[in-house]
């Protein structure tokens, strides 16, 4: 891998010209590499490869069944450098590397094995049109360039999961990776390359904000999926207005977490830390606001508290971490003044609030915090914190509780905690989000559809639901003649 290359119609290169940036290890904030940062230049040459890989015959007239096995060699490649690749996520993301290997990097595999299924079952239909005589038939075919925008908080994950449906629905790609975290998309691009995807297929640009832009307003890309902010979500909708691309977006979320009286309460004690810490708290679904029947408040805060507090932080790579740094500096800064702002409006710290210290702090390690006194219309409960603090709040009843876990814009998941399915799936009917999860983590598969409702985002990633983000459906109208028609002479 050459981090200061980028990979354009199957080779790597290296502008002479183009700015750079670092990436570091927010473990201590060491230097890990050197990168591109992609300008209108590398831009425009990755637009123009993916444009021809998409009507080179080697790719678009390549049988289902070949394209399948080659996703699939891709898949048995990540698994074959789990080790390395594992250990570039945690060094450049900071996540535990057990948790890269025991569950990103597989995860990333099989999601390129579940699309290399697909291929061969890119289906059209014959409707029964109301002409006579008249053959109505429909072909799936592929949307063409597709940006594929990662964040930085689960990349190699983010881009297998947008990779593999591009891909197996016969597109072309330029993967974008987050300036923070472009390691493992790199590493990933030379795999593309040994598994045996034809030049331009897949196209890897560096940088940053500017980088993405450029793609979203460029005319020569049909289609982006992101994954992000909403505010970033917002402003990809307005430049990408030139030539109407399709859009798929997951956004921001806020996801509620209801706790009810007849809970198993250490089960949901359990759960609900993980949910709301996994990755030290930096998931889009992350269990990020709790609402817990009054009558177990006291009890579940006191556990939860506990719990959170005796999680283990440290750098990503050392045996034992649960939680290992958020991404930057800049980060911790803003994830601290959302508990700073906290306890301004009335809240009350029960565990953490702070950066860690000792060893720890020359990285961007925070404590797990648990905030109480925490009402609807405070910061903390209305806006996404991406980072290791929940606020723990009480209700009453039902019907309050699903309003107020639907008043905000957000509605990407949420969760439910009881041992009363009646009241399980009452609850899940109501609520306004993609994805419920009962009883269970916030756990995305391959196999079932991944969105959001609302400021969320649009469109759904996963399972079937891919295959109408990355195809168009094109319909082929046919009137059959009768002999008479060709020939002038009855049948």
């Amino acid at each position: 891998m050459d981090d200061t290359k980028l990979l354009i119609g199957g080779e790597w290169v290296s502008p002479p010209s183009a700015a750079t940036f670092v990436t570091t290890d927010p473990a201590d904030g060491t230097e890990l590499a050197v990168c591109v940062e992609a300008g209108a230049t590398e831009v425009d040459a990755a637009v123009a490869a993916a444009r021809a890989a998409l009507a080179d015959p080697a790719w678009r007239d390549l049988p289902p069944a070949a394209r399948a096995r080659m996703l699939w060699r891709l898949a048995d490649l990540l698994e074959e450098h789990c080790a390395e690749l594992a250990e570039i996520e945690s060094r450049d993301n900071g996540m535990p590397v057990g948790d890269a290997r025991a569950f990103g990097v597989p995860a990333a595999a099989e999601h390129l094995r579940y699309f290399a299924g697909w291929c061969t079952k890119i289906e059209g239909a014959v409707a029964p049109v109301a002409f006579p005589d008249t053959l109505h038939y429909t072909r799936r075919e592929p949307v063409g360039v597709c940006a594929l925008i990662v964040p930085w908080n689960g990349p190699l994950l983010q881009a297998c999961w947008k990779l593999a449906p591009a891909l197996a629905c016969g597109n072309t790609v330029i993967l974008k990776p987050a300036e923070q975290t472009p390691l493992s998309a790199l590493r990933l691009g030379e795999l593309v390359r040994e598994a045996g995807l034809p030049d331009g297929v897949v196209n890897i640009l560096t940088g940053g904000p500017a980088t993405g832009r450029l793609l979203v307003e460029h005319d020569g890309v049909d289609k982006v999926s992101f994954t992000g902010s909403t505010e970033v979500g917002r402003q990809i909708v307005r430049a990408s207005a030139g030539n109407l691309k399709r859009l798929t977006l997951e956004l921001g979320g806020k996801a509620p977490s209801i706790i009810t009286d007849d809970v198993d309460l250490d089960a949901a004690v359990q759960g609900n830390v993980a949910g709301a810490m996994f990755n030290s708290g930096q998931v889009c679904a992350a269990f990020a606001r709790l609402y817990v029947h009054r009558r177990r408040l006291d009890e579940f805060t006191e556990k939860f508290a506990a719990a959170a507090a005796a999680m283990p932080l440290g750098r990503g790579m050392d045996a034992g971490t649960r939680l290992g740094p958020l991404i930057s500096e800049a980060h911790l800064a803003r994830v601290d003044g959302y508990v700073r702002t906290a306890i301004d409006e009335g809240g009350e710290v029960v565990t953490g609030g702070q950066r860690a210290g000792g060893a720890l702090a020359a990285g961007s390690f925070y404590e797990p915090t648990v905030v109480t006194g925490v009402t609807d219309d405070m910061t903390l409960a209305r806006e996404e914190v991406f980072g290791p603090v929940v606020p723990i709040m009480p209700f009453d009843d039902y019907d309050e509780v699903v309003e107020r876990s639907n008043a905000l814009e957000y509605g990407l998941a949420a969760s439910i905690w009881t041992q009363d399915l009646s009241t399980a799936h009452r609850l899940a009917a109501r609520i306004r989000a993609g994805a419920i999860f009962i009883n269970m983590l916030h756990v995305p598969d391959v196999a079932a559809p991944w969105g959001g409702f609302k400021a969320s985002g649009w469109g759904r990633e996963m399972g079937r639901y891919a295959l109408d983000a990355y195809t168009e459906v094109k319909g082929v109208w046919t009137h059959l003649l009768d002999r008479a028609d060709t020939t002038g002479r009855e049948n």
